[in-house]
């Protein structure tokens, strides 16, 4: 990989499965990759996708260095299970001057030393978990971000309550604290959208607000 370079490099390191999602899904979106695992077969197997997948039998500053992981803009460390070696190796990417790192987790302990030493969190298996039961609970539910513990952009199909309604009509934003901001229909998306829009049947509506909000929604629906 180059010494420096453009916007959009990333590291990857740990192929479980996990890792080696990630590592495949920015490989397919054009992006420069470095992989690391101490399985060579793991390894191989990624090549496929990048060609900077490096075997390092130990993850240690020195290693990492030798990949060039350092000229990285973002690099994932996705060996959560093995809480030592985590938290170790965030440290050492961090020293490395890497402007963001992400670590996986897996408890809340362990996130809490990798946000400590400087590290961006996520919990996987806890996310797909939320996601899950969101749509078990909602059969409208799509998908959706959390901006902050009461914050969320939400996907929601549109209830068939509101079809044939105008925005306006349907008094959306004073009546649940929302805002519409696009429309999916079909493989287009409508960011600019009139009051006078007249909702329809598989419409995808995306709103932002307060999670409580949100639920309401659904739960009205």
């Amino acid at each position: 990989m180059k010494n420096k370079q453009t916007a959009g490099s990333f590291g990857v390191i740990g192929l479980g499965r996990f890792g080696t999602a990630l590592a495949i899904t920015l490989s397919e979106a054009g992006k420069d990759v470095i992989a690391i695992d101490r399985d060579e077969d793991k390894v191989k197997a990624i090549r496929q996708y990048t060609d900077y997948a490096f075997v390092a039998e130990t993850i240690n500053m020195e290693s990492l260095k030798e990949t060039g992981i350092q000229n990285c803009d973002v690099v994932a460390v996705c060996i959560g299970e093995q809480i030592d070696a985590s938290i170790l190796i965030t440290m050492s990417v961090l020293e490395l001057g890497v402007p963001k790192v992400i670590s996986k987790a897996m408890s809340p302990e362990q996130g809490a030393v990798l946000r400590k030493i400087g590290a961006e969190v996520v919990y996987p298996e806890k996310d797909m978990a939320i996601r899950l039961g969101k749509r078990l609970i909602s059969s409208n539910f799509l998908d959706y971000i959390m901006l902050d513990n009461s914050v969320e952009i939400r996907q929601i199909l549109v209830p068939n309550k509101l079809c044939g309604e105008t925005i306006m009509n349907s008094n959306f934003r004073k009546k649940y604290g929302l805002n519409i901001i696009a429309i999916q229909k079909g493989h287009n998306t409508m960011i600019e959208i009139s009051p006078d829009y007249q909702f329809e049947p598989e419409d995808v509506i995306v709103v932002i607000g307060k999670i409580e909000n949100i639920n309401r929604l659904e739960r009205e629906m």
